[in-house]
């Protein structure tokens, strides 16, 4: 039976040639191999960018320089607010569009040779996954281009709630509310946990002694994410317990709980520069990090 795929490809490649031979301006054009890498660096970029702006914020905020701390889609919206706020929302919207189609080529076509082991599938599903959550960011990022708005943490508290009823309002609700923050739960944990037992250095491309210097920032980047998620998931999991909406909160909501506690902003505090860690590190991968785009588009099992 024809593969369907091969042969898209194999008129696209015949369609590419001809043109490069009519045209002048075509034979200018990288081959796609190397507008796929680029693509994946401005990803990179673009994440840095999202991670550096959530912490500097965060730590504003603590500090009270500025407003409450938010979330990530909260610091769009304050973004969208500065000057040229448009313009950095469009560029950050291309940038992590840009990278949910490497997170794809990542998780779908095994990019990273990741293979089909236990191990490797799990990598390659929860690439899927940060693929679908940054492309929720694109599109809040495209939505704040079109038309920015205030910042408002009480909406984001409200869709939380919202999302909740909705899951308590199905068959087993109440379970599959717990499901989801022990998720919550498992996602920060599991950014734990990758800080220590990742070696980041793999898929960089520089020195020996670089690598050494860098990757400090990815461990504590990764850290500051863990623990960021697992006040949201402690909430999400009482409110499953209780069956009761108004325990859910939002990410930026959540970490105002626990500024609010004993040391709580030395906690966030830390947490905001674990962000701008991450932040640099994410940098460091749109210069430094391999791009292996897969030779051909066939997804992998």
């Amino acid at each position: 039976m024809p593969n369907p795929l091969a042969s898209l490809r194999t008129r696209l490649a015949r369609l590419g040639d001809a043109g490069r031979k009519r045209s002048s301006l075509l034979r200018r054009v990288p081959p796609l191999k190397t507008l796929l890498e680029w693509a994946a660096r401005v990803g990179y970029g673009a994440r840095g960018f999202v991670y550096l702006s959530v912490g500097l914020i965060v730590l504003f905020a603590t500090l009270d320089m500025i407003g409450d701390a938010v979330g990530v889609r909260g610091a769009l919206d304050w973004l969208s607010q500065r000057p040229l706020g448009r313009l950095w929302m469009l560029l950050t919207g291309l940038g992590l569009a840009a990278f949910v189609m490497w997170r794809i080529l990542q998780s779908v076509f095994d990019a990273d040779h990741e293979g089909t082991s236990w191990r490797g599938l799990g990598t390659r599903m929860s690439q899927l996954f940060s693929g679908l959550s940054y492309a929720g960011l694109a599109s809040a990022a495209f939505a704040l281009f079109t038309g920015p708005r205030a910042a408002d943490a009480s909406e984001g508290v409200e869709r939380s709630q919202q999302r909740a009823a909705f899951l308590l309002d199905l068959p087993f609700g109440r379970w599959l509310l717990l499901a989801a923050g022990l998720a919550i739960f498992g996602i920060g944990v599991g950014n734990v946990v990758k800080a220590w037992r990742e070696d980041f250095s793999e898929y960089l491309d520089c020195s020996v002694r670089m690598c050494r210097r860098v990757t400090p920032l990815a461990r504590i980047g990764h850290v500051a994410r863990g623990l960021a998620y697992l006040p949201l998931a402690v909430l999400v999991v009482l409110a499953g317990w209780r069956a009761k909406t108004a325990d859910v909160t939002s990410f930026g909501a959540a970490l105002e709980a626990v500024e609010r506690q004993t040391a709580g902003e030395w906690i966030v505090g830390l947490i905001a520069l674990g962000f701008v860690a991450f932040g640099a590190f994410s940098f460091i991968e749109a210069r430094f990090r391999r791009i292996r785009p897969p030779r051909e588009l066939k997804p992998l099992p």
